[in-house]
């Protein structure tokens, strides 16, 4: 756990994970109400750095008055139970369906995965370890949004902070920007060191055709070229002081990618579980839910530039150059 004092009215606080990710960073903001941005995941060793911290700063988990999820990994948004009812729960709609989690939340998700990996041509043996995909929800609590907001909008108590809407790691994934100095929380949409991964997730409100979160991740760092960003603080890692300049990086990066899975496929129509094994041969049957959200992408851009198409057979799809 470490903690910055205070940056103008920003404290920056980092909270120790069970994930592969690593370290999480939250933000405790002074404005009209204290707000704290990002909780950290549901664990006794975070809620103790968290209360430590806090308490460095001369406040108590008790002082806060309301939580802006950046999205709702239970990373960032796990510890939200430990928290008085007092306290608002403030973020994307989208949130509510994963920090209150009902038994309509499990039907839909296991039968989305069921469908997504039979028609990624997974074999009866990976399809069988879908409800696996749920576990880091296991580091997740239980609780309910009490506002939405979107794109445009004006933080509550927090005057000068706005939502960007930045679509594509999560479906509930927002960024806030302060005007007055072109600062800017971004949770897990800008990051030092990693690219981060465009997961796909069921669509919750109806409906069964998935997002395309690799394509909303592009779409999103692009609208970001557009606003006068002087400094990022990240969900993960050190903060980020030319955001411009890291962009094209990220979206070369990602052509990058894309063009190796644009090799695989000459001469050979193939699934994407066969794309999966090939791009990451040695965590694949770890990391399946990641892994595959991560080819459909590759995969899903491809398609998006004319590069690849594909059909159906026997329920499955064949993607070919």
């Amino acid at each position: 756990m470490t903690t910055t004092g205070f940056v103008n009215n920003i404290a920056k606080i980092t909270l120790s994970t069970p994930y592969a990710v690593g370290d999480v960073n939250a933000y405790l903001i002074k404005g009209d109400v204290l707000t704290l941005v990002d909780a950290g995941p549901l664990t006794d060793t975070a809620w103790s750095q968290l209360t430590v911290a806090l308490a460095s700063l001369g406040y108590s988990a008790d002082d806060i008055e309301q939580i802006v999820l950046t999205h709702h990994h239970p990373d960032h948004a796990g510890m939200l139970q430990r928290f008085s009812d007092s306290v608002k729960i403030i973020g994307h709609k989208y949130n509510q369906y994963w920090i209150n989690r009902d038994e309509l939340f499990h039907r839909d998700y296991d039968r989305f995965f069921y469908r997504l990996g039979s028609e990624s041509g997974l074999p009866q043996a990976y399809l069988s370890a879908i409800p696996k995909f749920k576990s880091p929800l296991k580091y997740m609590g239980n609780r309910s949004l009490d506002d939405a907001v979107k794109e445009g909008d004006i933080l509550p108590g927090m005057p000068g902070w706005k939502v960007i809407e930045t679509l594509g790691h999560a479906q509930s994934h927002l960024s806030f920007y302060r005007e007055s100095d072109g600062v800017m929380i971004a949770g897990d949409h800008i990051l030092v060191h990693i690219s981060p991964n465009p997961i796909i997730e069921p669509p919750f409100e109806g409906g069964t055709e998935r997002t395309k979160p690799l394509l909303q991740y592009n779409d999103s760092l692009k609208k970001l070229m557009n606003i006068p960003i002087s400094y990022a603080y990240t969900g993960h890692g050190k903060e980020v002081d030319d955001v411009h300049a890291l962009i094209p990086k990220r979206l070369a990066k990602q052509e990058e990618r894309a063009g190796s899975v644009l090799g695989m496929l000459q001469g050979k129509q193939q699934t994407v579980f066969d794309i999966c094994k090939r791009l990451f041969p040695s965590v694949y049957q770890k990391e399946l839910g990641l892994t595959l959200s991560e080819t459909i992408g590759q995969l899903d851009y491809l398609e998006s530039i004319g590069s690849i198409r594909k059909e159906k057979q026997n329920n499955v799809y064949y993607y070919y150059a």
